[in-house]
């Protein structure tokens, strides 16, 4: 666990307190040409600090044992994960905060960022204003397209973050937590999850990695959670500004994978993790979609499913699909969703419905809004914001 970041002349990690050599880390990130003025920030919980810019937010992880290495495929060859331990850097992030354009000017595939406050509402409403942050700002050089600029972002923030919990490697952890799914209650029925994953054929990345591989041409994929806690899914970091769409953090404390381990050989036994693409066109291939979910879910033995997604608009079509796919595959489902309801919460909660979708559980509400005060103080590469209501539109 981490209270405090100091940075300083050396990595060290002692009494919860994790310092950093920002030389060494500035030197490192400056290596990429595809990179500019670079400087290295923390923001800790309670103060009057406001980020911009940010692209991704990532845990500090690194392999001391099993195979391979965190993040395979982006940071190192591809390599299976998920067995072995791995030491982690709770109570702080990596923040990657990064100045750039985009190619893209319109559409839903135009660049995003977002922000962060660690005090006020806006830290009310965030899970990240608990946590201490190392902040990466830096520029991305003019003209560069989506894919290269992601690629850039990505490396940054994950080889800083695998430097820093790689200082633990010789150290005892002072918490180890053990996952496995290799024994299961007989009687107790299986239960999968099943993630939808918004993708955009448009798009070169397309929002989701898996091993570093967009998820964008692929239909359904069985996965071993465990692969998550090691960082074998990843994020577009040009367009994960929006406060739906998961951050590589996200994907590494997945709840739902947390909460089902929880439960495991208890109430349910957890059988697994189904990533599933979704946003096909035209409706022929939602239906395929659907219908390869169902069938691998299946196949794996599921009783049950937890059915969840990224995204939004026609998306939520797939899902639905897969409900009922599901359903009628003899599958209990639930789907886990946030929903719409406008402002004002008086608009329908969902996009479109279909009545084998019986059990739904909200997360919360996507359309409300919240005025954020002045900070004190500024990190990132944007001192002026702009708000665009939909990609394409002009600012306000």
């Amino acid at each position: 666990p981490v209270k405090q970041i100091r940075l300083g002349h050396r990595f060290r990690y002692e009494n919860q307190v994790l310092e950093v050599d920002e030389a060494a880390l500035l030197a490192s990130i400056s290596q990429d040409a595809r990179i500019s003025d670079v400087k290295l920030a923390v923001a800790s919980p309670g103060e009057r600090t406001r980020s911009t810019g940010i692209r991704d937010i990532v845990e500090p992880r690194y392999k001391v044992s099993g195979t391979g290495q965190v993040f395979p495929g982006v940071l190192g060859a591809v390599e299976t994960v998920g067995e072995g331990r791995t030491h982690r850097l709770s109570g702080m992030t990596v923040i990657a905060a990064a100045a750039y354009d985009g190619t893209i000017r319109a559409g839903t595939t135009v660049q995003r960022s977002a922000i962060l406050d660690m005090a006020g509402p806006g830290a009310e409403i965030s899970r990240f204003s608990q946590y201490v942050h190392l902040i990466l700002s830096f520029g991305i050089v003019p003209g560069l397209g989506e894919l290269d600029a992601h690629s850039a972002i990505q490396s940054a923030e994950i080889k800083v973050a695998q430097r820093l919990a790689q200082v633990t490697a010789a150290l005892q952890p002072e918490k180890i937590t053990t996952y496995d799914l290799s024994e299961k209650n007989p009687e107790l029925p299986n239960v999968m999850l099943i993630q939808g994953c918004i993708t955009d054929p448009q798009h070169v990345h397309s929002g989701v990695g898996y091993y570093g591989l967009s998820l964008r041409n692929s239909l359904s994929t069985f996965i071993h959670p465990n692969e998550l806690f090691d960082g074998a899914v990843t994020v577009d970091t040009t367009r994960s500004g929006r406060g739906y769409y998961p951050t590589t953090w996200d994907w590494q404390n997945h709840p739902l994978v947390l909460e089902l381990y929880a439960a495991h050989a208890k109430t349910v036994n957890f059988g697994g993790v189904v990533l599933q693409r979704i946003r096909f066109e035209p409706n022929h291939g939602k239906e395929v979609g659907a219908q390869n979910a169902a069938r691998l879910a299946k196949a794996m033995g599921a009783d049950g499913a937890l059915v969840t997604w990224i995204g939004g608009g026609n998306a939520f079509v797939d899902v639905m699909f897969t409900v009922r796919a599901c359903e009628q595959a003899g599958i209990g489902t639930t789907l886990v969703t946030y929903e719409n309801g406008g402002k004002e919460g008086k608009d329908s909660p969902v996009l479109f419905y279909l009545p084998e979708a019986d059990a739904v559980v909200s997360t919360g509400a996507l359309d409300r809004t919240v005025e954020l005060p002045a900070m004190d103080r500024l990190i990132g590469p944007y001192e002026q914001i702009k708000i665009f209501p939909f990609p394409g539109a002009a600012p306000v």
